[in-house]
């Protein structure tokens, strides 16, 4: 293991302006609605800030300002953040992060969840945080051959855990960090004390005979969801190398896909930055940039087809388990549902917020996590 700091070619920096300014752009049909993708007078409000105010450089000073990590993990060097608990007993929390995000996404959440005292909390409810960069994720090696699957993500966050001295450990994740950490769950109960998503969804059966109205609703939503908005992740899991060229060669292309993502699945009344700061979401952005991921970022979709995560009837999964539901997510099934194959102990409806819960609502986020594992620690 040895310290990571990032530090990005300035000849990088000025191509990525370069390429912003003397964009191709392209028609489009006036529709407020994005019913037809991402707008252009929201994309170039971006792309205007990204090719001329934006300040990667202080970016990049404020995530090194995080004590970052990378370590080799069956050949592979994986990025992490690892911040210590002021408390007197620190429980440790590997928290996964998604598509299309990266580790910035908890950088908000870090304080309150590491120094609960200086923010309203107990120091009693301190967490080590381990954040890892997914692998094919932002600074975290990208595999090079088939077979990193959830799964198999799920295995090396276990060895990295016990590299780092833990031996039993909390979890939390929303959107692929769910299915990480539901996976690692499914795999070794015995080191989990318990699991905490914002995101739940898949690997349900179909509809049980005795299912309930609630249930049928979730499955009703979930495919209509699919047809008016999975057009992404169909792509991503059958041919994402072919996207992966157009995404990794023009910056306003990668900002718009991402964008319309943060749109849709955010609590942002129909623009990006009202749920997340302009320049958090640029940073976001800029690490798929310069570390030339978006393509395989995009593989996790196809490695989780060919190996998915199931829950076949009758099965349970032991660990004690939380949820938060945020108003604005991708359609989440019912807590009757998953308490058919989860361990339930907290399920929390929050009053805002969407899909990027931890970077949207911080404090609503980091208080249920807290909330939950006080009882399992």
């Amino acid at each position: 293991m040895e310290s990571f700091t990032i530090n990005i070619p300035d000849a990088a920096i000025a191509d990525l302006r370069e390429r912003l300014l003397r964009a191709r752009w392209s028609g489009e049909i006036n529709d407020d609605a994005w019913e037809w993708g991402t707008r252009a007078e929201t994309l170039r409000r971006f792309v205007d800030r990204w090719a001329t105010g934006y300040d990667w450089r202080a970016c990049e000073a404020a995530l090194n300002a995080l004590p970052q990590f990378r370590t080799e993990i069956d050949g592979l060097n994986i990025h992490f953040v690892h911040v210590r608990g002021n408390g007197p007993n620190p429980h440790p929390l590997i928290i996964t992060h998604g598509w299309p995000g990266s580790f910035v996404e908890m950088c908000g959440i870090l304080p309150l969840l590491t120094d609960p005292a200086q923010h309203g909390g107990s120091p009693d409810d301190a967490f080590d945080v381990v954040v890892p960069s997914l692998p094919g994720y932002g600074f975290s090696d990208a595999p090079t051959a088939p077979g990193m699957s959830p799964r198999a993500i799920a295995r090396l966050w276990v060895t990295l855990m016990r590299g780092l001295g833990y031996s039993r450990f909390g979890l939390q994740g929303g959107d692929w960090g769910a299915t990480v950490s539901t996976c690692l769950a499914m795999q070794n109960p015995d080191l989990v004390s318990g699991f905490h998503l914002n995101f739940l969804s898949g690997g349900f059966p179909p509809p049980a005979a005795d299912a309930s109205a609630e249930e049928k609703a979730y499955f009703r939503a979930r495919a209509t969801w699919y047809e008016t908005e999975g057009a992404y992740g169909h792509q991503h899991g059958t041919k994402p190398q072919t996207l992966a060229y157009a995404l990794n060669d023009s910056p306003v292309g990668l900002a718009a896909w991402i964008l319309e993502k943060i749109r849709t699945w955010s609590d942002c009344h129909g623009e990006p930055d009202r749920a997340i700061p302009m320049d958090e979401v640029l940073t976001n952005i800029s690490i798929y940039w310069f570390t030339g991921t978006i393509g395989s970022s995009m593989r996790l979709y196809k490695e989780t087809r060919r190996d998915p995560l199931r829950f076949p009837a009758g099965s349970r999964i032991g660990p004690p388990f939380a949820f938060a539901q945020f108003p604005a997510e991708i359609p989440c099934p019912p807590r009757v549902l998953a308490e058919r194959f989860f361990n339930v102990r907290q399920w929390t409806v929050m009053p805002r917020g969407g899909h990027f819960a931890a970077w949207e609502q911080p404090a609503l986020l980091a208080d249920d996590v807290r909330t939950f594992f006080r009882t399992v620690r």
